[in-house]
Order: C-alpha cells, then structure tokens, then sequence
C-alpha cells in the first residue's frame, strides 16, 4: 500500500516507521527532524527499536507517489490547511484518515475533501520527539479504527490487516465518533493538568487532590458528551481515564511537550470546544473554561520566551 503520512511528527514518525516494513511510506513534516529522515533515516527508540531510510519531504509539492492511505496526524490547528493541501493528492479510491486529537477535524476535512473518502481514528499509542531524526516510543496502546457511518468496509477490513500486519495493534468501531469523544474527553481530563503541573501523567494519581480534580473535569466533559448523544457515563470515562493515566504514568502529555517547544496547543480543539458545546446546552463547564483560559497564557509566554 501506497501510504502518505502528513503531520510527521511524534505519532506520525512512529505510524509511518512501523507500516514502511511492508508498505511504501512517504512522512511529510517540518525541518530540521525531515532533513534528518532524508539523509541518515528515522530512529524510533524505546518500546520500539527500528531504524529506517524512508522517503521525506517538508512539502507536498515534492511528493511522487499516487497514495492509497493518507494519514493525517497534523495538530488540530492544521487541519484546514493540511487539508487543502492534499485535496489534489485524493483521487478515487483514496482514503484519508484522521488520526488526531481534538474533537473537530472531521468536520474541519469535510469542509474539503468530500466525505466518501475519509475515516476516523484513535490511538492510545505514546511517542515524543527526541531529536531530529529520532523518536522515542513511550507506551504502546491500541489504535481505533472505523467509517463514519459505522459500517464495516471493504477498506476498512484492508487497513485494519495493514496496520496489524506492522505490528500497530488495531481493531474496529461502528461507533468511532464515540471513541473520538472518549479520548476527548480522556485528554481534556489529563493534558491541561500535567501542563499546568509540568508533570508526568502518573503524578495526577499520585496527589489525591489532583486525582478528585481530574474526576471533576471529566465528569464535566462527560456531561456536554451526553448532550451530544454520546452514550458515556461519568463512571466509566473516570475509571477509563485513571486507567490512561497509570498506562502512561511515565510520559508527559502531548499538550506539556507543546508548551514546552514553544508550541501552539490543540487546548481550543478540546477543552475549547467542549466549554463551547456546554453552553449551546446550558450545561455548565467552569474547569473546561479555568483550563483554557490558564493554557493560553502559559502557551503565550513561552511563545514569547
């Protein structure tokens, strides 16, 4: 299979090393970490031990291949553009999955590319960026695959073999909307914490305050989730997110690292959006809006540091 990678950063770098076994992978992502790619190949390091010579472009103008399988794993804040980018790279029986955090980019691809072509996923597989041209594999989890209207496909049945078959374990939702919804609700619960924190993700059970917050934000989230029509309940994501939190005690979340580079964080794609969505529905999100508004201001100082 012909697999594209857009957003080649931590996960990206990680999903495009392990399908390039038995797949021709192209990752397309940001300098230095692709010059890097390009002439001494990709490291992935930890859970994960493989080093490889996979083709790598910094634009998509460079790209020479007609792909099967787009994988976008852009931040939330690309969507858009990466989507228009690669509008002319889709031609009929291509796919483009979404493999990110946030709880609008397919709304946000839809906007370009028509529906027929997209999937969504998600995953609870744990990776950061080392260094240019090295990636370290922090946890391994499982990776969610399915269509939109929850039938179970053709195409889906193949990615879910290609993807296995590189050893990223992967099943199958009829319902992925609500999986996008739970891992939504999951990091809104987790990474605005262990940012404001600068903590690893363990410490948020390690501090029985920390760990009664944690349950109030996602019982929070989980209420705006509900008046969505996902059927989730407070105890469940509660138990699910603690069970995160203990898979990935030693990372540090993806929205620390961020702020941290002196990044823009996905924080208005999460808790943003819920805290929007709680008042279409008049249900009540102060934690959602105390995080965002404190993430924006840690996010713009160390912008500007």
């Amino acid at each position: 299979m012909n697999i594209l990678v857009v957003g080649a950063g931590a996960i990206g770098s990680l999903f495009g090393g392990l399908l390039s076994k038995k797949n021709t992978v192209v990752l397309v992502g940001r300098q230095p970490h692709i010059n890097v790619i390009r002439h001494e190949g990709l490291i992935i390091k930890g859970k994960t031990h493989l080093q490889r010579k996979i083709p790598a472009v910094d634009s998509l103008k460079d790209i020479q291949i007609d792909s099967d399988l787009i994988l976008l794993c852009v931040k939330s804040y690309d969507t858009v553009t990466a989507s228009q980018q690669i509008a002319s790279l889709v031609h009929k029986e291509s796919v483009v999955l979404s493999l990110q955090n946030g709880l609008d980019n397919i709304e946000k691809i839809e906007e370009v590319i028509g529906r027929n072509h997209i999937l969504a996923g998600v995953t609870t597989q744990g990776a950061t960026y080392s260094n240019p041209g090295t990636i370290s594999h922090t946890g391994k989890g499982r990776t969610i695959l399915g269509e939109l209207d929850g039938h179970y496909t053709k195409r889906l049945d193949t990615i879910l073999k290609v993807f296995n078959d590189a050893g990223i374990e992967t099943i199958a939702s009829n319902v992925i909307k609500k999986e996008i919804w739970a891992k939504a609700i999951i990091n809104s619960s987790i990474n605005p914490v262990t940012t404001i924190l600068n903590c690893k993700n363990g410490y948020l059970l390690e501090n029985p305050l920390l760990e009664h917050i944690v349950a109030y934000i996602c019982e929070e989230s989980t209420n705006v989730a509900q008046k969505e029509g996902m059927l989730l309940t407070s105890t469940e994501m509660i138990r699910r997110t603690k069970e995160v939190i203990s898979e990935t005690a030693k990372n540090h979340s993806s929205m620390l690292q961020s702020v941290l580079h002196g990044k823009k964080t996905e924080i208005d794609s999460i808790n943003g959006l819920l805290a929007s969505l709680g008042k279409n529905h008049g249900v009540s999100t102060p934690l959602n809006e105390i995080l965002v508004s404190v993430i924006h201001s840690l996010s713009k100082h160390n912008q500007n540091v």
